[in-house]
């Protein structure tokens, strides 16, 4: 395996064709290159090994890279696959053609609605990442990226703490220019949580987004790090005062009172719009096609549904691949009638925020509030074994699979048990 030789136009592994070097970092370079079997575009990143391994961080780097492979969101960049030569490791990487985010503000501030669509995607990302125990810890401009429809993609999550750690080590010199986007606590480096460092950027890009310039400068380094340390800083007069409100939230130089992701989505400036692109595609997919739904009767079962059915909950291991934290689907069996279950699924509805839409063998709820991923949506499928014997299958329609468990686990499957079949024992079967 390997590179072949120059000759045969940069081919990498036989598989990527490498093109022009489109930046470099402190331990790697990216690449343009092309997936001759899919005829796909893909960022290329090439990082050196002896530089890694020289900073002891080749474990740290797997298992980064492990993790990025499971994270999958509409607004980070994703990864495709990762491949080493004797010499260098290779990541291929979704390419994000728009360019910088920071790039529109070369041509002046942004408006708040517009600065809070991209702040929304942000958070969105941040939130997704953290709920995977994920944390950037180096956010900054040239890790925010537009796609061609203008929609943010946060760039090296996961990947950072090892470019960080390179910087801190003092082996390769610093290219990473300011540090205005870092908390307070890092600089100190005293041991910090990454997901509130993350948060305290978050408010240095807001404030950049909606002022135009940096909330901490000063020509001399010291006096910049005083200020971040004392979170000195002045919002400009076009502020409005729920922006003013969050981003001092936002940069409170204490990490143990700054704003947590959660109170972030639920401030009043954050509230204002929800992101267009997530509400009309899901509220368009919550109108399912009544017409797939109008059989009067439960759909009777095939012999496959009726033999995985064991007592009460199945999480049927069997056959499926899938980790059962990434479990989409559970299934139930019930001597009640079709109606007891629909009701059961409305009142765990109503008492979670969530829509419903019903038909005789199908329930669909979608939470009014967005998730990590979207408006969570669950749709039950009601089928009839024998006339008095049920099989109910629950499944994620949208969203977060993540967001989805917890609810099933939490809510769902609580609120079921008393309807819940589970067949009887061995003493009294009937003949």
């Amino acid at each position: 395996m390997g590179e072949k030789s120059k000759d045969s136009s940069s081919l990498l592994h036989g598989k990527y064709e490498l093109g022009r070097l489109l930046g470099h970092g402190t331990f790697a370079k990216v690449y343009h290159a092309k997936n001759l079997q899919s005829g796909k575009s893909v960022a290329l990143k090439v990082v050196g090994k002896e530089k890694v391994i020289k900073v002891g961080m080749m474990e740290q780097m797997k298992r980064e890279i492990s993790v990025m492979k499971m994270v999958e969101h509409p607004n980070i960049v994703e990864l495709y696959e990762v491949m080493a030569s004797k010499s260098k490791i290779y990541i291929a990487m979704e390419l994000v053609r728009g360019g910088e985010l920071f790039n529109k503000i070369a041509r002046g501030r942004l408006r708040e609605d517009v600065a809070r669509v991209y702040f929304q995607q942000l958070i969105s990302a941040i939130d997704f990442c953290h709920s995977r125990g994920v944390y950037h810890r180096d956010l900054k401009p040239e890790n925010l990226l537009l796609d061609e429809d203008g929609n943010l993609k946060v760039t090296d999550f996961g990947l950072s703490t090892f470019a960080e750690h390179l910087r801190q080590d003092g082996l390769l010199h610093t290219t990473c220019g300011t540090p205005a986007y870092v908390a307070p606590e890092v600089i100190g480096r005293k041991g910090y949580d990454g997901d509130k460092a993350d948060i305290w950027s978050c408010g240095v890009i807001l404030y950049v987004l909606l002022a135009g310039f940096l909330p901490f400068q000063d020509d001399n380094l010291m006096a910049m790090y005083k200020k971040i340390y004392r979170g000195d800083f002045k919002c400009p007069p076009w502020f409005s005062s729920d922006a003013r409100r969050l981003i001092t939230k936002l940069l409170d130089p204490n990490p143990s009172t700054r704003i947590t992701i959660s109170k972030i989505m639920d401030s009043p400036w954050f509230k204002k719009t929800i992101p267009k692109s997530v509400v009309t595609k899901e509220e368009q997919e919550f109108d399912f096609d009544n017409d797939k739904s109008k059989q009067q009767a439960p759909a009777t079962m095939n012999a496959f549904h009726i033999i995985s059915l064991s007592q009460g909950f199945d999480l049927s291991p069997l056959f499926e691949e899938k980790k059962r934290e990434e479990k989409e689907e559970l299934r139930f069996a019930t001597t009640r009638p079709a109606s007891s279950v629909i009701s059961k699924l409305e009142e765990v509805a109503k008492a979670e925020k969530f829509n419903v839409k019903k038909s005789d063998t199908r329930v669909r709820l979608q939470r009014q509030e967005c998730g990590r991923k979207g408006k969570l949506a669950i749709a039950a499928d009601i089928y009839a074994v024998t006339p008095s014997f049920l099989v109910v299958e629950v499944k994620k329609d949208n969203g977060d699979t993540l967001e989805y468990n917890q609810f099933c686990s939490k809510e769902l499957r609580p609120a079921l048990k008393d309807i819940l079949w589970t067949s009887p024992p061995d003493s009294s079967t009937p003949a």
